[in-house]
């Protein structure tokens, strides 16, 4: 396959608003020693991504300064020790940097085929999301058919992901987000309850239909003021899973019900996470989640696209929080 000269990517001009973003061009990246390159149809806009162009999150060392973490596309050049991959193969994959862009390298391990029944713009929503939902809520919480999981920012692209697994793997599902509109939402995609937390208090409805129990699990990407009243929230027993701070970090907090509940508090990060690390969670979801996919049993919700063009039109949509499942650029 004969490749341009050079491509269109979106550049990151100074930390700050989404003014900052700007298509420019330049050199198309070479795949080393097992990665492949990919021809982006599509790319994924995730808040990380957001934190990054506000120079908060700086991408780890040896990734591309190019911001997006997920793509979709087809195969168009392969490195060496790449398995199976094979020119115009079409492929969906998880990248730490470089998805706003016409041409994108990523580890094989880290690539998995696009579910064939979905478009390639509906591919580009899995890897980011579903990366982050597998290794949260069934490796790190453990989560067990017949238990009951809290899941903060249902309608958002981590939580439309959690809501559809959590209910297809016998889980009961509750739900938080912001408007009536997008409770239905979280309902019609699998929720129990969705609780509008501008006009309820999650902890006493939890409390009440759990009755008076709390859940097994909660998925919480809020931090803040949240943090102590999921704890509140949670079972005798229960884990709570921290993914971000859309609040703040730092919390004042007695630590006691923690050991009284024997409760689990743990989260992690995906991003600085190893290929390897990578490539197991890609593995699991291979054997678990692509099954359902293809039977189309369970898809990413996208909400609007976006042309490479307009990242910055993408970030203030995202930034509004307006949007109820994934927000998607393609080329």
């Amino acid at each position: 396959m004969k490749l341009p000269n050079e491509m269109c990517y979106v550049d990151i001009t100074a930390p700050g608003g989404s003014e900052m973003l700007s298509s420019t061009m330049g050199p198309i990246p070479v795949p080393s020693r097992g990665e492949i390159l990919i021809k982006v149809a599509a790319a994924g806009v995730n808040r990380p991504d957001i934190l990054q162009r506000q120079g908060r999150y700086k991408p780890p060392t040896n990734a591309s300064t190019v911001p997006g973490l997920e793509v979709a596309g087809t195969v168009a050049a392969v490195g060496e020790n790449c398995g199976n991959w094979q020119l115009n193969d079409t492929v969906c994959a998880l990248v730490a940097g470089g998805g706003y862009a016409e041409y994108c390298v990523a580890p094989t391990p880290q690539c998995l085929p696009s579910p064939s029944p979905l478009t390639l713009i509906e591919a580009a929503g899995i890897p980011e999301n579903y990366f982050t939902v597998w290794t949260n809520v069934f490796q790190k919480g453990s989560l067990q058919a017949g238990e009951s999981i809290l899941i903060h920012g249902g309608s958002s692209g981590i939580g439309t992901t959690a809501i559809q697994l959590a209910k297809h793997f016998g889980a009961k599902v509750i739900a938080t987000a912001g408007s009536d509109e997008k409770c239905r939402a979280c309902d019609k995609l699998g929720a129990l309850r969705s609780i509008n937390y501008r006009r309820e208090d999650f902890v006493e409805v939890v409390s009440e239909l759990t009755g008076r129990n709390g859940v097994e699990l909660i998925l919480d990407m809020v931090g803040g003021s949240y943090i102590e009243r999921n704890i509140q929230s949670l079972a005798v027993g229960g884990r709570l899973v921290q993914i971000a701070f859309l609040t703040s970090s730092e919390v004042s907090l007695d630590l006691r019900p923690i050991m009284t509940k024997r409760l689990v508090f743990t989260g992690s990060t995906l991003r600085p996470q190893t290929v390897s690390q990578k490539g197991a969670i890609a593995s699991e979801l291979r054997k678990f989640v692509w099954p359902l996919l293809e039977a189309q049993k369970i898809k990413p919700i996208i909400y609007k696209t976006f042309p490479l063009s307009r990242a910055s039109d993408a970030h203030r949509l995202m930034e509004s929080s307006t949007h109820i499942g994934k927000i998607i650029l393609t080329t």
